[in-house]
């Protein structure tokens, strides 16, 4: 990257700032989505019920629902928002991620716990876990991939986000420390994003034996 990027990146949020020329206001970049909490408690309460009442519709319902938007959002996230992603300059970039990545800080842990709490459950109750159990080699092997496909979110993707955001918050931000995090996003997003497809043909599997 070169220092006129940089410069570039920098005068932008001075002048948003107020530091330089005449600009829009700097926005308040939120680390988390305070607004978001309520629903992610109520998200979290629900499936804590669901487990501690062995409610098979509440279990059912976390697990196809957390597991779809997961997949989901992977999906697109991976294979169509990081490749246009990897085009932007840094400052659009830094723009997209001010808005993004806060959303994300909340919405993957939540999916993430409601599809793995659910889903454990559901094989426990379902004796998929026996080895007996014909989908037992199937379900060890989703363990594995949806435990590195977690790994990669709340272990990699996930500090990537909240950096970036506290590097949006300082005054003078770093565009090139954010082009690195975001690189980052972008390669573990498509790499989740294809792990997704084979969790997909695991899980059509199980359900038709």
């Amino acid at each position: 990257m070169t220092d006129t990027r940089v410069d570039s990146l920098s005068a932008g949020f001075e002048a948003g700032a107020g530091l330089g020329t005449a600009g829009p206001p700097r926005p308040v970049i939120q680390i988390v989505p305070l607004k978001g909490l309520p629903v992610v408690a109520v998200v979290i309460g629900f499936l804590v019920a669901s487990i501690g009442f062995n409610w098979e519709w509440g279990l059912d319902f976390n697990h196809v629902a957390g597991g779809g938007l997961w997949t989901g959002i992977d999906l697109f996230v991976g294979l169509v928002v990081g490749p246009i992603l990897g085009r932007l300059s840094i400052p659009a970039r830094a723009e997209f991620s001010a808005k993004f990545m806060p959303k994300m800080v909340l919405v993957m842990p939540t999916l993430v716990a409601m599809t793995l709490a659910s889903g454990f459950q559901l094989a426990l109750n379902l004796g998929n876990l026996k080895a007996s159990n014909p989908n037992h080699a199937w379900l060890m092997v989703s363990f594995i991939v949806v435990g590195v496909m977690a790994v990669i979110a709340l272990g990699i993707l996930e500090p990537a986000n909240i950096a970036v955001l506290f590097e949006m918050r300082k005054p003078r931000p770093d565009g090139e420390v954010i082009g690195r995090l975001m690189k980052r996003f972008i390669y573990t997003a498509g790499i989740t994003g294809l792990m997704q497809i084979a969790t997909l043909v695991i899980m059509t599997r199980v359900a038709s034996r």
